[in-house]
């Protein structure tokens, strides 16, 4: 029970950590936003509680393909947040990345990519 609780306790202070640099710079929030912390973290938690190599691998090979779809969200997002606000900015882009992502994981059936 320790050992789930230090895996949110440290989970949650870098999320927290980004925010908190994130209201101080931009730029620095940013760039701490899109490194992959929390994948990390995830594979460090899946290494330390004995999952095997190749589950660790693929891990890191499906956050891959994952993170692809959601990118174009990041470009939409500012230009739609001045125009719609964040509310709905944010349902928009949300649904934009899972409809984008359902097209994304169609292609990469074609070529034995499996995400679904």
């Amino acid at each position: 029970m320790i050992w789930l609780i230090s895996k949110y306790a440290i989970t949650a202070f870098m999320v927290v950590l980004i925010s908190e640099v994130a209201k101080r710079s931009d730029r620095i929030g940013g760039l701490l936003a899109a490194l992959p912390l929390v994948t990390v973290l995830v594979l460090i938690w899946m290494k330390l509680e004995g999952q095997t190599q190749a589950k660790i691998a693929a891990h890191a090979w499906y956050t891959f393909w994952y993170v692809i779809p959601t990118l174009p969200m990041f470009i939409l997002f500012p230009l739609l947040y001045t125009r719609f606000g964040f509310w709905l900015t944010l349902l928009l882009s949300c649904v934009m990345t899972v409809v984008i992502f359902a097209l994304w994981a169609l292609l990469l059936k074609r070529f034995g990519v499996m995400l679904i």
